[in-house]
C-alpha cells in the first residue's frame, strides 16, 4: 500500500502545485510513477488511480503554463522589432523629399487605403490553445472532454469563449484520440468492445461522438 498511498499523497500536491512552471510538472510525473507502480504491485487501485489523475493534471497544468509564459515572452521580445521597424518607416516618410517640377502635367497617384489588420487573439485564449493542445496530444481527450476540462471550476477555468476557440483550432485527429483510449480500456482494465464503447460516448465518461466511438472498436485490433 506504500506506493499507493505515496502516489495519492504526491499527487494531491501536484494538484495544488499544477499552477506553478516546472515544479508541478516535476511533482505531477513523480505522482504519475508512483501510481503506475502501485498499480502493477497491485496495491490499493483507488488511490493509485486518483494518484496517477491528479499527478497527470498537475504535470499538463505546469506543464501549460510554462509554454504560455513562454509565449507570452516571445510575443513581447517580437513586438519590440517590429515597432522599432515602424518608426523608422515613419521617419523616413516625414523626410522632405526634392522639389519636385511646377510644370508637371500628370495627375495624382491615388493610394488604396490599407486594410485593417485582424484584431490580436487575446492571451487566454493563446494559453487555453496550448492547453487543450496539452490535453489532447497526452491524454487523448475528446473535444467536448477538453472544452468541458478547460471550463470546470475544479478544472483550468477558462471562460467559455476561451474554451471554444480552443476546441475549435485545435489541430487534432479526433477518430485517433478515440482509438487511443479504446485501446487503453483493453489493454490495461480488460474491458468488451460494446463496454468500451458506452464508455467513450458516456457523458461521465470520455464524450466522444458515437461516430468516433465507432471508429475506434473497428480499428481495436489494428
Amino acid at each position: 500500500m506504500g506506493f499507493a498511498l505515496a502516489a495519492l499523497l504526491v499527487g494531491i500536491g501536484a494538484f495544488f502545485f499544477g499552477l506553478v512552471p516546472v515544479l508541478g510538472a516535476i511533482v505531477g510525473i513523480a505522482g504519475v510513477v508512483l501510481g503506475v507502480l502501485a498499480l502493477n504491485k497491485r496495491q490499493s487501485k483507488g488511490m493509485a488511480v486518483t494518484g496517477l489523475v491528479l499527478g497527470g493534471v498537475g504535470a499538463l497544468a505546469s506543464i501549460g503554463m510554462t509554454l504560455g509564459l513562454g509565449a507570452v515572452a516571445n510575443n513581447a521580445s517580437a513586438d519590440k522589432p517590429a515597432a522599432a521597424v515602424a518608426q523608422s518607416t515613419e521617419q523616413k516618410t516625414d523626410e522632405p523629399t526634392a522639389d519636385a517640377p511646377t510644370h508637371t502635367t500628370e495627375p495624382p497617384v491615388q493610394t488604396k487605403a490599407p486594410e485593417p489588420e485582424a484584431p490580436a487573439v487575446p492571451i487566454e485564449y493563446k494559453t487555453a490553445l496550448i492547453k487543450a493542445k496539452s490535453y489532447s496530444d497526452v491524454m487523448h481527450m475528446s473535444k467536448a472532454g477538453i472544452y468541458d476540462q478547460l471550463t470546470s471550476e475544479y478544472g483550468e477555468k477558462y471562460s467559455a469563449e476561451a474554451a471554444q476557440y480552443a476546441v475549435d483550432n485545435l489541430q487534432a485527429d479526433w477518430n485517433a484520440n478515440a482509438l487511443a483510449k479504446a485501446k487503453s480500456y483493453q489493454e490495461n482494465m480488460a474491458m468488451s468492445p460494446e463496454a468500451i464503447r458506452d464508455q467513450l460516448t458516456s457523458q461521465y465518461g470520455e464524450k466522444f461522438t458515437p461516430e468516433e466511438a465507432d471508429y475506434a472498436i473497428q480499428h481495436l485490433s489494428n
